[in-house]
This record gives C-alpha cells, structure tokens and sequence, in this order.
C-alpha cells in the first residue's frame, strides 16, 4: 500500500490524484494522511539509520554472532533504550544477521561393557548454587584436509560456564580426564558435584570412573540415542563451532584452530551474553548471584520492639550497633534497648542475642 501511495505522489503532476488513486484502488483520504505523514516518518529513518550503525558496531564486536535478543542486550547495557523487535526489523532490513550451523557429525560411541550408571538430572539442566551440577560432552573440530581435532568442556549448570576443557587430536579417556581435573582446578574442588555425560565409551571407562571417585564427584548419564538428555552441552557446542566457524568448513590448521577456540571460550566466559542468564556473561552472573547472596536481610528480636530488618556482609558481628537501631527504632523504643538485660536469652523465633553490640565510641 505505501508503494501505491508514493507512486501516486510520483505521478500527482502529470495525472489528477483523484484518478490516480481510482487507477490504483486506494483511498484518496488515505492517501493525503499518508502524505501528511512524511515528516514523521523521515525522522523515523534517521533515527533507523543510527540506531542500524549502533547495531552493526556491537554485532561486529560479537564476531558477527549474535542476533537481536542479544544485540539489544548489549544496546540497553550501554544506556540505549530500544525495542527488541525494532532492532529485530531494523537487522532484517539492514541484511544484518547473526551465525547458523551446518551439519553434525557423530562423537558418542557407547561402550557395552561399561557399568550402567543412573540419570540424575532427568533433563533438568538447572542449579540453584554453582559448583554443583556440571555437564561434560566431546565434540569435533575440522581441520584442513579432512582431519580433526576433538574438545572436551565441562559446563556449570547454575550459569553455564565453561570451567575445565581440553583439545586433543584423539578421543580417548584422557581427553575427558583432563578437562574435569581443569575444572577441579578452577573451582578449587569438586566434592559432592554431580557430573552428567551421555554415554560416550570415554564417560563409561574405569580410569574416568575412578577420575570421579577421587575427585568425589557422582557420575550421572543420560538415556542411549537421544541428544535431549545432554541438551545444554549440544547447544553450547553448537554455537561455539557457529561462531569459530562463521560459514567456513573448516579451521585450517591445529594452531588457528586452538587460538580460535581459545579465544571464544575466554570470551564466552568473560563477555558473551547468554540468553540463560538473562543475557549476561557467566562470569558476571556468578559474580551477581554471590553479590546477593552476601548482602542479606537479617531478623532481629529485640524486646518488646518487635522484629528490625537490617543488612549485615558475612563475617562481621550479626548484632546491629546502636547507631543501627537508632537508624531504625523509634526514640521510644531506645531506652528499651539500651535497658535490656544482658544474660536474657532471645525471644522465640530470634536468631541473634537480642542486646544490640557497642558501636564504640561516638555510637
């Protein structure tokens, strides 16, 4: 309907509107508002022509990778407020787009003689703290000339991020090994985690099997033949090789091929958003569910006062000081406090000695 209209407005001095608009079967007063509108709808460009070079500098930042749910992420981040389906029309008409995959290739070869082993996780790729519930896959990475080399990763549930990961140009047990002892190593220890793989020979071997009881870590795998039950590690897989790759076939060569890899999994870790997180890097939304977990409301009973809120950090005494129940209590409440008896146990439901701590001097 546009079309029709700025064809009109093309032709308006050499033919009349009024047949115009009768040629093309559009309403004239249709028309007339849509030419009252071209004021608006010029700033409207420009201002799509800047917020398109907006977009265009954070896609490239990513490496072409992400598409609009992240770009706009990235955009209010830096103070830009924007509709995620206006970047998403501004990206299509701009032919800005982000990374897709091509085909797979098969990297889990079940052992049978190897030891059945429960699945714990039961599809449920969540954790409520980190360093709990990890995951661990291979897959392949091309190199020129038809050859290979293959990646192990292990992946925190709680915020997907990579914590241990190992290249080799084989896919024996070591491979595995060696990217769950980096995840020993970045998490200090892996006592009491539950690790789920898929059913892959090197998962099922003794020496893995004895890896885990030394590290004490329970061992947990999915069902045979479905990717479903290992999905978080098949999606990051995924989209690492979609990023690296951007389209081409192959890395060339062992060395690029590292670097490349290398350098991704640093970034994902450090900066890239992840749609799990709320478009936030692993390592910032770890950092923001410790930063939470360290300021916390404490209830505390002090008599005949009823209960007081307050923030307390770990580590420092949980009574509040009296310049803290004087920011909080009312005046009559005060002498209360400062009356009350100090081998008096607290009231029922109170976690701290009601009597508040000395400030020190001045409080």
């Amino acid at each position: 309907m546009t079309s029709r209209f700025q064809f009109v407005d093309d032709h308006r001095a050499t033919f009349e509107v009024k047949r115009l608009c009768q040629v093309l079967d559009v309403n004239r007063s249709n028309y007339y508002k849509w030419l009252a509108g071209a004021e608006t709808r010029a700033a409207r460009q420009r201002e799509d022509q800047v917020l398109a070079e907006e977009i265009r500098q954070v896609h490239g930042e990513s490496g072409g990778a992400y598409g609009s749910p992240r770009v706009t992420a990235e955009l209010r981040d830096k103070g830009r407020q924007v509709n995620e389906k206006r970047v998403a029309r501004i990206m299509r008409t701009y032919s800005i787009t982000g990374i897709r995959l091509r085909r797979r290739i098969r990297t889990t070869v079940p052992d049978p003689a190897s030891s059945p082993v429960e699945d714990l996780f039961q599809r449920d790729f969540t954790a409520v703290e980190p360093g709990r519930k990890y995951m661990g896959d291979i897959t392949y990475l091309p190199l020129a000339g038809g050859k290979f080399l293959y990646l192990a990763t292990v992946l925190d549930c709680f915020s997907r991020k990579i914590v241990g990961w190992s290249i080799a140009d084989h896919m024996r047990t070591d491979l595995v090994a060696d990217a769950l002892r980096m995840a020993a190593g970045t998490r200090g220890s892996l006592d009491g985690a539950v690790f789920h793989s898929d059913h892959g020979a090197q998962y099922g071997s003794r020496a893995y099997a004895s890896l885990c009881d030394q590290l004490k870590v329970t061992r947990s795998t999915g069902a045979v033949g479905t990717s479903a039950d290992n999905a978080a590690c098949e999606s990051f897989h995924a989209s690492l090789k979609r990023e690296t790759l951007q389209g081409a076939h192959d890395y060339g060569d062992a060395t690029t091929c590292r670097k490349s890899v290398f350098a991704w999994l640093t970034r994902y870790n450090t900066r890239r958003r992840h749609s799990t997180n709320s478009h936030l890097s692993p390592d910032e939304y770890e950092r923001r569910h410790h930063a939470a977990k360290g300021l916390q409301i404490i209830k505390v009973l002090l008599p005949d006062l009823g209960l007081v809120g307050l923030y307390a950090h770990p580590g420092r005494d949980p009574r509040p000081t009296l310049r803290e129940v004087r920011g909080v209590v009312p005046a009559s409440g005060r002498a209360a406090a400062a009356a009350a008896d100090g081998n008096r146990g607290p009231a029922a439901g109170a976690r701290w000695h009601p009597r508040c701590r000395s400030g020190g001097p001045g409080q």
